[in-house]
């Protein structure tokens, strides 16, 4: 697939914006899979072709997060287990299922976390300090974390708000390292869903390796960001992101 000027900035300039979103939040992906689809990609392929910025985003996030000591490894098993079943379930279901699936689940995840923040703030960002469960003390969040892979592994986009709503409302762990383990988890389950989609030849590689240098670079500087935002700072970022996301994927509908 050839490449303009042109396009080769929009994939820079919205992968990088994608970085910082979904390192802090979640809801890039609803930046990136347009400007694919502006390329003229298919939906599924674009969908897959995304998934190479997503995942070379989430490496660096992960590296940041763990060199600054927020990347809690003590629970991570439990934590990527249901993620990656889900993952992979979601992924199949992307391959095969009809693409106009997408744009109501999308909505229906923003809005809700918007209503959470809004109403019970506390569920999405409690106090640094707080107690953390184990997934083993809460059976209920291995559902979630099963939830949030079948969710990442078919659309991606908002599955950060997914994967945060485990993390922080069922597991207690604080905004900065909920998102420390929320890009963990979207590094495994979109490992998993890479597979199946290089498998199924659905990705464009160069589109996706323009992307990816872009969502890098804006995780980079996500990460610095996290680590020296004060937690109501990310908790109204986590907000209007939200807005935004609620805002992108109503334009789509």
């Amino acid at each position: 697939m050839d490449i303009s000027l042109t396009q080769t900035a929009l994939l820079l300039i919205t992968g990088f914006l994608a970085g910082i979103i979904n390192t802090i939040a979640g809801g890039g992906s609803n930046l990136t899979l347009p400007a694919l689809m502006v390329m003229g990609m298919p939906a599924d392929v674009a969908n897959a072709t995304n998934r190479v910025g997503v995942f070379m985003q989430s490496i660096v996030a992960v590296v940041g997060f763990k060199k600054h000591g927020k990347l809690d490894s003590s629970d991570k098993v439990p934590i990527l287990i249901p993620t990656v079943v889900g993952g992979l379930i979601g992924a199949a279901g992307a391959a095969y299922a009809p693409s106009d699936w997408i744009k109501p689940l999308l909505l229906g995840t923003m809005l809700l976390m918007a209503m959470i923040i809004l109403v019970k703030p506390s569920m999405i960002s409690p106090e640094i300090g707080t107690p953390v469960n184990k997934v083993s003390q809460t059976p209920s969040s291995w559902w979630w974390l099963f939830i949030a892979g079948v969710y990442g592994g078919f659309v991606q986009a908002g599955v950060g708000f997914v994967l945060l709503a485990a993390l922080a409302g069922s597991l207690r762990y604080d905004l900065i390292r909920a998102n420390a383990l929320k890009m963990l988890c979207t590094l495994v389950f979109t490992f998993t869903a890479l597979i199946l989609f290089i498998i199924e030849d659905l990705i464009l590689w160069l589109p996706g390796l323009i992307l990816a240098f872009g969502t890098m670079f804006g995780a980079h500087i996500a990460v610095k960001m996290a680590i020296k935002a004060k937690p109501e700072t990310l908790k109204w970022a986590l907000f209007i992101m939200t807005l935004f996301g609620c805002a992108a994927a109503m334009i789509k509908l």
